[in-house]
């Protein structure tokens, strides 16, 4: 029995220097400035998503994609794939569209019904989106 633990003493023993001897180690890290404009371009990007989230949940919206066969996890999905340049063009679309009361809301829906066709790969009207196809 001592012949076993003296074994694992120094298999443990081996371990614990190895161990050590690692932590002793410098860790580098590098360290660098961020423009300014790249932190704003990504606040506005999330923005974006933000107000493409808000119209994807609104239950019309949602209803008029379920009839079309898109679950509205599948379209949260694709808007949080959006690169930040998609999201900031779509955003900016939105931003776009006539104020008024059925208009507004007709509009909105046919872009977004055409925006998640597009994603999906049914369609290809929009040259900023990716297929998932």
């Amino acid at each position: 029995m001592a012949i076993q633990n003296s074994s694992f003493m120094r298999w443990t023993s081996r371990v614990m220097i190895v161990f050590m001897a690692s932590m002793a180690m410098p860790l580098t890290a590098s360290a660098g400035m961020v423009q300014t404009d790249v932190i704003v371009d990504h606040a506005m990007a999330d923005q974006g998503r933000a107000k493409i989230m808000a119209l994807v949940s609104r239950d019309d919206v949602r209803a008029q994609l379920e009839m079309r066969g898109v679950t509205t996890e599948q379209a949260q999905a694709r808007v949080d794939a959006l690169t930040d340049d998609e999201a900031m063009q779509i955003a900016g679309k939105l931003d776009q569209l006539p104020a008024g009361g059925d208009i507004l809301g007709t509009a909105v829906f046919i872009f977004i019904v055409l925006l998640v066709t597009d994603i999906l790969g049914f369609t290809k009207v929009f040259p900023f989106t990716r297929s998932m196809r």
